[in-house]
């Protein structure tokens, strides 16, 4: 999978996505993060990406004719399944919308900043609207390093136990059940016997009726039609 991000501040995805488990993932070939800065397209010499919004009001907003010389380069190299705007607006992120995009090959992920970008270029260009939260950041860079930490770990190999990503929170729309590791007591803490003993399915079993109970006392919401419930 190749992630091109287009952002006017690429040094803030330096460290998210050169460690842990996004570095092992570029080192092993299966994902490629490219920062464009979009500057690269500025309109004159000065490097202007932005300008006053017509209408009035405070705040600046990101110019069409950058980001569009911008997508457009881009794509002359490659044809991109999505071309995503990070935005307070978009379709909230969740687990379901990682896995989907895990599946494509090229993603472009567009940084707002400001007040945002041209309504123009969201209108003709943009496929896929991603909000991380109804918050507002002061740009949509960590907001595209969660998309692609997300999205990275969910690629086959990328985990050292592939099965691993399967057993997370919001996999089925159910919160992980609670792990344990040694030792087996601690302070008279006790691990549950019934991972003790060994049985595949009865602990199976016990996880997914933990995963219930624990989304029923914190997430009610994730099981309205959750038939694994």
């Amino acid at each position: 999978m190749r992630i091109d991000i287009i952002t006017v501040l690429p040094e803030l995805l330096e460290s998210p996505l050169n460690h842990s488990i996004m570095k092992r993932a570029q080192d092993k070939g299966l994902l490629e993060v490219h920062t464009h800065h979009l500057r690269d397209w500025a309109v004159n010499k000065y490097g202007q990406v932005d300008d006053y919004q017509y209408g009035g009001g405070a705040g600046m907003v990101m110019m069409c004719e950058p980001l569009a010389n911008a997508i457009e380069a881009l794509g002359k190299q490659r044809k991109y399944d999505e071309i995503i705007y990070m935005a307070p607006d978009g379709k909230t992120f969740n687990q379901q919308t990682a896995n989907i995009l895990s599946l494509k090959d090229n993603l472009m992920i567009i940084c707002g900043h400001y007040k945002g970008i041209d309504e123009r270029i969201r209108e003709h260009f943009i496929t896929m609207e991603i909000s991380v939260g109804d918050y507002v950041l002061s740009g949509g860079e960590m907001a595209a390093a969660i998309v692609v930490d997300a999205v990275g770990r969910l690629l086959p190999g990328v985990l050292n136990d592939e099965t691993s990503a399967l057993f997370d929170s919001f996999q089925d729309n159910l919160l992980a059940p609670p792990v344990y590791t040694r030792p087996a007591e601690f302070r008279g803490w006790k691990v549950p016997e019934i991972l003790l003993g060994g049985d595949p399915k009865k602990v199976d079993q016990w996880r997914h009726d933990q995963s219930v109970k624990k989304t029923q006392e914190k997430r009610p919401d994730l099981l309205k039609g959750n038939e694994l419930a």
